[in-house]
């Protein structure tokens, strides 16, 4: 088993990987929106997505893995009514993969925060 780290302190403080293989699987922890060259966190949903989306997209890569190899995906949003604003940032990304999903609306840990996405890729 390999664990990939961000190198987070809030990795660190909640006691999680960015993301772990275990043979052909990588299991990658829920990405939020923040754009990480700024330290930022956009103010609309489909920007965070596509933060979301580059982050699980670097880490599968970091993981030897690639895009294509994912099979599922969860998306956590915090309203409804967002998934019209989102849903053109999901379809540029996941059109030719299109790996079974959940959406969910729940709130999550912090306000500015919209969207959190996790995946499971498997190379095999």
């Amino acid at each position: 088993m390999r664990r990939i780290s961000a190198g987070s302190t809030f990795e660190a403080r909640l006691a999680y990987s960015r993301a772990v293989v275990k043979g052909d699987w990588c299991f990658v922890s829920g990405v939020t929106g923040y754009d990480y060259d700024t330290m930022t966190m956009p103010e609309d949903a489909a920007t965070q997505a596509r933060n979301c989306l580059a982050t699980i997209f670097a880490v599968l890569d970091q993981a030897g893995f690639a895009p294509g190899d994912i099979v599922r995906m969860q998306y956590t949003i915090i309203d409804a009514a967002l998934v019209d604003e989102i849903a053109p940032a999901l379809s540029e990304a996941l059109d030719q993969i299109r790996p079974a999903a959940t959406m969910v609306v729940a709130g999550l840990i912090r306000p500015e925060m919209k969207i959190e996405i996790e995946a499971t890729a498997f190379r095999g």
